[in-house]
C-alpha cells in the first residue's frame, strides 16, 4: 500500500511542478499558444520572442529523443505504424489547441490560475474523448494504438 501512495504522491509532486513550471513561464496564456501557432506573423511577424514557445518545444522534442536514446539504448523501439484516425485525431487535437489556447495541462494550470474559461476547454477535452471512443467502436480502431 505504500509503495502505491509514494508513487501517487511522486506522480502528484511532479505534476505540481509541471504546473507551476507552465504558469511561471506564461505557457498557459492564449495570447503566447497563438503567437506559436501563428508564427508570430499577426505580431509583427516571426520574430525569438514571438517563436518562444514554439522553440520552447522544438527544445524539449530533442531533449525527449536525447532521454529516450539514453535510458532505451538497450531496448529495441519498435516503428508504430500510421493508423486509422491518426492525422484526423491529430489536426482535431492542434485546432482545439490553437483555438483554446491550451494543451489538457494547459488547461489544468488555467483553472489553477482561476480562468474560468478553461472550463470550456476541458470540456472539449472530454467531448473530443467522448467522440473518439464513439469512432473507435464504430470503425473498430484498437484502443491502445500506441501500445500494440
Amino acid at each position: 500500500m505504500s509503495g502505491h501512495l509514494g508513487k501517487h504522491l511522486a506522480m502528484g509532486a511532479f505534476g505540481l511542478a509541471l504546473g507551476f513550471t507552465i504558469s511561471a513561464a506564461g505557457l498557459s496564456d492564449w495570447g503566447e499558444v497563438h503567437r506559436m501557432f501563428s508564427l508570430g506573423l499577426f505580431a509583427g511577424g516571426p520574430t525569438v520572442d514571438n517563436l518562444r514557445l514554439l522553440l520552447g518545444f522544438a527544445g524539449a522534442v530533442a531533449l525527449s529523443l536525447a532521454g529516450f536514446q539514453l535510458l532505451a539504448r538497450r531496448d529495441q523501439i519498435p516503428v508504430k505504424p500510421i493508423r486509422t484516425g491518426t492525422i484526423s485525431g491529430a489536426l482535431a487535437f492542434g485546432a482545439g489547441w490553437a483555438i483554446t489556447g491550451a494543451c489538457p495541462a494547459a488547461a489544468l494550470v488555467q483553472l489553477g490560475e482561476g480562468k474560468l474559461a478553461a472550463f470550456a476547454t476541458l470540456a472539449g477535452i472530454l467531448g473530443g474523448a467522448w467522440v473518439h471512443e464513439q469512432a473507435r467502436r464504430r470503425f473498430h480502431w484498437s484502443r491502445h494504438s500506441c501500445v500494440d
